[in-house]
């Protein structure tokens, strides 16, 4: 892909607006300031094409992103902010599991955990929820530059026994500040598109 036109073709609030076309799509699932707006943008190599904010849980509704007329990168909401009311939580959650268990172009889900922390129950309860619905995952564990690069393999593997995971699926130790995972994520994506 040559990254020339990116668009945010909708910001969808239900099923009856997301886009009509049979482009692929990748959605990118994470807690609230797990850095899916960076992993978006170190991706595309743009500053702030997907829009980080200080404040987590600000995306409440699924983003499409066009790419280059190839793909849409589905941005759905942060999980797990506490500053969000419960009815707002459980909003995004209806919001969510519609679009993994409907979308009729989703071919794979990027789901994003912090390198650094051990998986929360929320982004167990993600994993378990996307192979039980049979849905291809790219595992990618952010904010890489935080850790020595010594340890990340000990920080790997805490990761992969809390989500008892599959080692089937991709495995990928990102950083969006020095860009470590990039060539590896794109090539995990463009399996599925």
């Amino acid at each position: 892909m040559n990254l020339n036109n990116l668009t945010l073709t909708i910001s969808a609030a239900s099923s009856k607006q997301y886009p009509e076309t049979d482009m692929p799509e990748i959605a990118l699932a994470g807690r609230s300031n797990v850095g899916k707006s960076s992993f978006i943008n170190t991706l595309l190599n743009r500053k702030n094409f997907a829009r980080t904010s200080s404040t987590p849980g600000k995306t409440q509704l699924l983003n499409f992103y066009n790419i280059d007329d190839t793909v849409h990168f589905v941005d759905v909401p942060g999980y797990g902010y506490a500053k969000v009311s419960k009815k707002a939580r459980e909003q995004f959650g209806k919001l969510i599991e519609e679009y993994l268990t409907t979308a009729p172009n989703l071919k794979a889900v990027v789901a994003l955990v912090d390198l650094r922390h051990e998986p929360s129950e929320d982004d167990i309860l993600m994993y378990e929820f996307l192979k039980y619905y049979d849905i291809p995952v790219i595992m990618v564990a952010t904010k890489a530059d935080k850790i020595p690069r010594g340890k990340w393999n000990k920080h790997e593997s805490v990761i992969k026994k809390a989500l008892q995971f599959d080692s089937t699926d991709d495995f990928i130790i990102f950083s969006s500040f020095n860009k470590t995972g990039v060539e590896e994520a794109w090539k995990a994506i463009e399996q599925y598109i």
